[in-house]
């Protein structure tokens, strides 16, 4: 049996998203029911429920960054009861069996991840998101929302927060780091948020100084604007550590040369076209190009927790669900400070 639910969805490739109902599956012992109060818009979504991530099955309800509250728990749960605040990030099952699920890097897993959305189930039953009522979920993928953090700031961060988390902490940057983000968007500017209560020194690098005082408001001690081509001669060999946050092309070189010896730099955004890598940029000084995608349960609840302690959270722009499109196109034309976050009540 299943419930039907409001959501809005994508009927194609080239359509406008529009309200439809979706169905929730009946609750397994190891599932719970998230009424959800917030979705974050995602650049992602747009990316596939577009098409342009390969073909999708449509129609598709998008959202991965979801927050809500518990209303029905199965029979077998331990970790939630009703009225618990739970989110839901990228993921929404693995097959719990392969070495990286078993080192909890579900995210890796090599028999398949369950996307939250446009994904499949072992059953076949096809995964729909956050912008919808509600979603049914087993309770191992979904995360404990700390109380100080609102639902709309933080539903951003089951995306936007772990991807920029993830790869900080697994470098190990803290203090006495020095490190440069790349791009000032919405994994920008919790990627600076995140680096700086690590301890770490950090440098925004963007295209233009429209936003140095955001940047410096969310704890960076300089912004640079790398229109001006001086800066990477002024910024050569500065860095440990470069966040790329950008999907756009950019030159590999350039920014590799801005990296120490045994630097590194990693990548979070997904450009469409292969970018060029120069190998003695990276052999002259035993530099690393690297990327990474999102984390583990275990480390998005870590990133949670990290968070509420340090005051962090997504700056958003809260709409009503008749806003969605409009929302997309200004995300295209980065028209956002920083995160679209639809208030699901207006479903």
């Amino acid at each position: 049996m299943t419930t039907t639910v409001r959501a809005w969805a994508a009927p194609d490739a080239g359509a406008p998203l529009e309200p439809i109902t979706i169905e929730r599956r009946d609750l397994r012992p190891d599932d719970i029911r998230i009424d959800i109060r917030a979705a974050g818009i995602c650049h992602s979504d747009i990316h596939t429920v577009r098409g342009e991530w390969g073909a999708q099955t449509y129609p598709i309800a998008p959202g991965h960054e979801i927050a809500g509250i518990v209303t029905e728990v199965g029979s077998a749960v331990t970790k939630f009861k009703v009225g618990d605040r739970a989110g839901v990030g990228c993921m929404v099952d693995s097959c719990g069996e392969c070495e990286s699920c078993a080192e909890g890097e579900e995210q890796y897993c090599t028999n398949g991840v369950v996307w939250t959305y446009a994904s499949r189930y072992p059953d076949g039953e096809i995964t729909q998101g956050g912008y919808s009522q509600q979603i049914v979920v087993t309770e191992r993928f979904a995360l404990s929302i700390p109380e100080s953090i609102p639902f709309e700031n933080a539903a951003p961060l089951l995306c936007a927060g772990i991807t920029t988390y993830s790869p900080l902490e697994h470098w190990g940057v803290g203090p006495g780091s020095k490190v440069a983000v790349v791009g000032m968007g919405g994994l920008g500017h919790m990627g600076v948020q995140i680096a700086n209560a690590l301890g770490a020194e950090v440098t925004v690098l963007s295209q233009s100084d429209r936003k140095a005082d955001d940047s410096k408001r969310f704890g960076a001690v300089a912004h640079r604007a790398t229109a001006d081509r001086a800066v990477f001669r002024e910024l050569r060999e500065s860095f440990d550590f470069i966040l790329n946050t950008v999907s756009a092309g950019i030159d590999l070189g350039d920014y590799l040369g801005l990296l120490r010896r045994d630097g590194v730099m990693v990548n979070v955004g997904m450009p469409t076209e292969p970018l060029p890598v120069v190998l003695p940029t990276l052999i002259g000084r035993r530099r690393s190009l690297s990327g990474s995608n999102i984390g583990g349960i275990a480390q998005t609840q870590r990133m949670l927790d990290f968070c509420a302690e340090h005051g962090i959270a997504a700056e958003v722009e809260v709409i009503g669900a008749e806003k969605i499109n409009e929302a997309y196109d200004r995300v295209v034309n980065s028209d956002v400070r920083y995160r679209f976050v639809i208030d699901t009540a207006t479903l």
